[in-house]
Order: structure tokens, then sequence, then C-alpha cells
């Protein structure tokens, strides 16, 4: 495996192994048992060996294979570190380019930005804590659990005021969701932008998340659900977050949450209190979560009446539009990012829907001309990342890398013409169309925009 520059896991494919005929209908069908075959078959007889133990292994003479396999090497002759060196794991060194990054003059502070997640370096469906994208409006905080109060009140029979202890005492629930912030991709819709996934899907996570359902909690305090249509959201920051919430529609799966991935919530992410929302835009998943109201009319707030709104083309403003719709990207490969060499590939990224399942995703490689379907991982869950695969046999020539997702709902991602004929240009927010990449004869991958 070689690592470029840039820190980008791609495997260097070796050349002219596969016949033409192979190509082609791997390209049109995929790899079936007898392919894979084939393709195990020729991709050994081109290297001259075995891996991996899926073939006898082969006896090499001194000085000829690979050094790294053939000659020992220093850590095999030296002891290593102590068990509970580092009493809380982090990743290794060679991942260090593996980080969250802010783009730069994004904001005219940090404290108010955003640090991005790089999808493409992520496996699986599951975002690991300290890469989860962070979205502040004043920065975050590290608030003391011992003092932190959730108040509930409105209409209520009883108003309460929970302490953590009594939060954690009652029935909990975990649930895997993803996370994506309504302004992801908020830069593409007048023209590209940003030149990696990182920073035009970045604003996107998926996690464990561990809490009491608010059903629960809304059924301590007696709240009248037959008047209290929505609920208001208040977070404890200096901003004063506060979100109008649409009981009806998130009564059953929103949770109020402290667990993250088997742990519990990191300062960035609203430690120890948050809002979780399955399929609604971030910023109603308010951190630092201190207070809700049960009410019968939305509160208009600041965060939903001047931020957070979508200026149309005929001047009127699109409020409330609170769903992630059906959304998908390639990550691998994607902008930024260089194949070494022709040869096979396997193209990977990850789906999403705020209204449900993914029920399939199709990909391109010629710029949305022909569509093949890709394979889905399992489990496919409701509003939660799914992760899609399909097998492709680079010939060195330019492409388009598209991926389109369908869900449950018959819901069909557009095209960035199909949402700019709707919307216009002039929001950030609510971009789920389709993603292009264009692959150059030379291997460099870099972000365009098509149809």
């Amino acid at each position: 495996m070689e690592k470029p520059a840039n820190g980008v896991r791609l495997v260097k494919a070796p050349e002219h192994f596969i016949s033409q005929e192979l190509i082609a209908d791997i390209n049109a069908n995929g790899l079936d048992e007898t392919r894979r075959g084939f393709l195990r078959k020729g991709f050994f007889s081109a290297l001259g060996g075995a891996a991996a133990g899926l073939a006898a292994p082969m006896a090499f003479a001194a000085g000829e294979g690979d050094p790294a396999i053939l000659e020992k090497q220093e850590w095999q002759t030296t002891l290593g570190k102590n068990v509970a060196t580092m009493p809380y794991g982090v990743p290794s060194i060679y991942e260090a380019n593996l980080i969250r990054r802010e783009s730069p003059g994004l904001t005219r502070v940090s404290a108010a930005s955003v640090a991005f997640t790089p999808l493409q370096g992520l496996f699986g469906t599951i975002t690991p804590n300290g890469l989860h994208f962070e979205r502040h409006h004043q920065g975050w905080y590290n608030l003391n659990p011992e003092t932190h109060r959730l108040m509930i009140n409105g209409l209520v029979k009883n108003a309460r005021v929970f302490t953590m202890n009594d939060l954690m005492r009652l029935p909990s629930v975990s649930r895997t969701h993803f996370i994506e912030c309504g302004a992801n991709t908020g830069l593409e819709w007048g023209n590209v932008a940003v030149p990696t996934v990182q920073y035009t899907h970045g604003m996107l996570s998926c996690c464990e998340f561990t809490g009491v359902p608010l059903k629960v909690l809304l059924q301590e305090c007696g709240a009248d659900l037959k008047k209290g249509k929505f609920l208001l959201a208040e977070g404890g920051d200096g901003s004063g977050m506060t979100r109008t919430i649409n009981l009806e529609a998130c009564l059953e799966d929103t949770i109020v949450a402290w667990g993250m991935n088997g742990e519990m919530l990191r300062p960035e992410n609203g430690f120890p209190l948050r809002l979780v929302v399955p399929g609604v835009q971030g910023v109603s998943w308010v951190k630092w979560l201190r207070r809700l109201e049960v009410g019968d009319m939305p509160w208009n707030t600041k965060d939903e009446a001047v931020h957070y709104i979508e200026l149309m083309p005929d001047g009127m403003h699109r409020q409330y539009a609170s769903i992630q719709e059906c959304k998908s990207v390639i990550t691998t490969p994607s902008g930024g990012q260089q194949l070494l060499d022709k040869g096979f590939y396997n193209v990977s990224g990850m789906a999403w829907s705020g209204r449900g399942k993914i029920k399939r995703v199709d990909v391109s490689f010629d710029g949305g001309n022909n569509w093949r379907t890709a394979r889905l991982e399992t489990p496919v869950l409701t509003k939660s990342i799914t992760r899609f695969n399909i097998d492709w046999v680079w010939d060195g020539s330019p492409a388009i890398l598209q991926s389109r997702a369908i869900d449950d709902t018959g819901y069909i991602q557009p095209s960035i013409k199909m949402l700019r004929d709707v919307r216009g240009n002039r929001s950030i927010y609510h971009n789920n169309a389709i993603q292009s990449w264009k692959l150059d004869s030379n291997g460099e991958v870099s972000n365009v925009q098509v149809g």
C-alpha cells in the first residue's frame, strides 16, 4: 500500500492483469464469485506472489521480494510500550493528518465557526468521537455535570427540574443516527467553492447516542400533548441557542442524550446533555441542553426567524424546513485524492435520509448518462448513514463519478440544476444535490458541478 504525501490511502493496482473483456463485464455487472475468482487469479499472477493466506506461500531467494517481509524489523527486536502507557487511547502517529479542520475565512471568529469531519478517511458508518464535526455559535464549554440542570415547563401538569443523576436513573435507549448541519454543502449552492469532501460534506457525523426518550420525560411531567404541539429547546451556551421543534413529527424518536459511542458526550458536542432529534437539521440538536418548554405554537426565535431560513427566487422566506432530505456522496475516490494507477478500485461512499432508510444507491462513472446499483452494507438503519460500495475498473480515461440515493419513501436525490430551478441559488441551507467528482487521466480527482 502506498501513501501519498497528502495522507490519502489508495492502493496501487498492478496493470495489465485483467482482460478488456473482463473489465467491461465488471463495469457493467459488478463482481460475482466467478469474476472474483478470475480477478484474484490474475492479481496474484501479476504480483508474482501470494497475500494474506489466500494462496500458497512462495519461497523468496535472499535479496528478492519485499524487505518489509523478508527482513527483520526494528520493532521485532525490542520490548514494546507498557500497558496503560496511554490511559485513554489515541490514534497512531501515522494517522496525524486525519483530523477535523476549520475552513480558513469561513467566519470572522473561530468561536462561531465549523470544524469539518474528514469523511474521506473514515470507514463504515460510525464517526469516532474525536472526529465528530463541530458547529458553535459562541464557542464550546466544559460544564460540570454535578451542577447542570434540565427544566421542563410550559403545558405540563408538573414543571420539573432534573439533575443528571435524575435523568440517568430513568429508562434509557441507545440508537444510531446521523446528524447533519442544515448548511452542509451550503457553499456549493452558487458554484464549486471547496476542493475536498471534508469541506463539501464534512458537517455530517453518525454516532450511537444514549439517553432517555423525550416521551418518557414528558410523561413524567404530565405534558398536555393535545394542546402542546411544539417544543422549545434551549441551550446553555452564550448565544442563547433556542429552537422550536414539531412534537408530532419528532416525539417518538427524540432522545435527551448524555452518551455518544459508548462514553459520555464530548464537551464540544454538548456534554453533559444534548437533544437528539433524528432526521432533523443539526441546529435543533441543542447542545448543553438546559430547558424544554411545551407550547401550542412556534416561538419564532432568532435562530429560526433570522437564521436558518432560505431566500426563495420569488423573495419569500422558506422557514422551519428542518428535515434533512435524502443525500449521498462518494468519499473514495473524492476531491483532492489521486488514483496511483489504472486497475480495479472499490468505490465507496455514504448515503442518508432524514425521512427513513436508504433503499438504493446508484453510481455513475460518466456524469449521469449511465447508472449502476451499488451494494448497501448492512445494517441499513433509519435516519442513519448507510455505507455503499461498488466495483470499478479504471482504464485511465477521464471520468465523472456521481452517486444518487433513493430512500424508502421513494424520494430521489436531485441534481444541482433541479434544486436551483426550484430554490434559486441564494440559499446556504439544505443542499442535497448529487455530488460530482472529476477524475482526470493523470489520476487527480477534483470537485465539479454537472447537471
